[in-house]
């Protein structure tokens, strides 16, 4: 089980990295954006594009990243007041929809609408980048949801998990 904590571990700190750089890119894009309409006159309408583009892979990739933390939105007043064997079932049952949730929402239909827009050949309309490859970012992170929430069952399962 070490090995698997420790891979853990290692793909949650890549997640931060990347999502840091994806930050960085858009804050950068944007005073980029801003610097050229304003101080230069002029602007430039890939800027626009790239912003959307990084916040929805900042977005998508931060969800799978929060739950890897278990970080994600939740209201817990009745989960608080059940016992910790009721707790452990529900934190079970919780786990097994969002794993659902990923595996039909996000990997099943992200993969279809990545193979629509590819065989489409759609491009986005000011980099002209396959949309596909920016959908792509929606089954990735339904995978990782689904692995990370394997993870989490077989902590909760062990009693090894932490709320």
């Amino acid at each position: 089980m070490k090995h698997i904590d420790f891979l853990f571990n290692k793909i949650i700190r890549f997640i931060e990295i990347f999502l840091v750089s994806i930050f960085g890119l858009l804050v950068l894009d944007v005073l980029w954006q801003v610097f050229s309409r304003y101080i230069l006159k002029t602007s430039f309408s890939w800027t626009e594009e790239l912003a959307r583009f990084s916040l929805i892979w900042l977005s998508i990739l931060g969800a799978a990243y929060l739950n890897a933390k278990r970080e994600h939105l939740s209201m817990d007043f009745v989960y608080q007041k059940l016992s910790i064997k009721k707790q452990k079932k529900v934190s079970l049952i919780i786990e097994v929809l969002i794993f659902l949730f990923a595996a039909i929402v996000m990997v099943v239909g992200g993969f279809n609408l990545v193979y629509i827009t590819l065989k489409l050949n759609q491009l986005s309309g000011t980099l002209q980048i396959p949309l596909g490859y920016i959908y792509a970012i929606m089954p990735f992170s339904g995978l990782l949801i689904m692995c990370f929430s394997v993870y989490h069952m077989s902590k909760i399962y062990t009693n090894k998990l932490v709320d």
